[in-house]
């Protein structure tokens, strides 16, 4: 008869064998919800979301666009002073904006689109000052030309 630790070996070995002959099906980390041009989204910004690394958390979102668009962003929420960005696919600054131009903490911004391609909208909120519910806008205001 074996010694216990040898059957437990044993058993451990043939374990790991099973497990590495498992299928793995990797989720992606970071996945940007999907937003659709000239529409208007009513969400919720919450610690769960993407961690700033200045205190607070930002939730993102894909927009397709086309070289020669221009663009309205519009962030507003009456629970946190609001930051918008537009972010290029290679995680560029294209535009931000913090507070709109009525003197408010809601975000409003302008970008004329240089490049075909999807597009990162950043909502986030200033420094610590935490989460709630928002409005997002993403308006086409012209046409790229044909």
């Amino acid at each position: 008869m074996k010694p216990v630790f040898v059957r437990c070996w044993q058993f451990l070995g043939l374990l790991g064998l099973i497990l590495l002959s498992l299928p793995v099906t990797a989720q992606p980390l970071y996945k940007p919800l999907p937003f659709t041009l000239n529409s208007q989204i009513d969400d919720t910004l919450t610690d769960k979301d993407i961690p700033t690394g200045e205190g607070g958390f930002a939730r993102d979102y894909l927009v397709q666009l086309q070289q020669g668009d221009q663009v309205a962003v519009d962030l507003v929420s009456d629970n946190f002073d609001a930051i918008v960005q537009l972010l290029a696919a290679d995680g560029s600054t294209i535009a931000e904006n913090d507070d709109g131009p009525d003197g408010s903490t809601n975000a409003l911004l302008f970008a004329r689109i240089t490049e075909t391609g999807k597009y990162i909208v950043r909502v986030r909120a200033f420094g610590e000052t935490g989460g709630g519910k928002f409005t997002l806008k993403v308006t086409r205001l012209r046409e790229a030309p044909n």
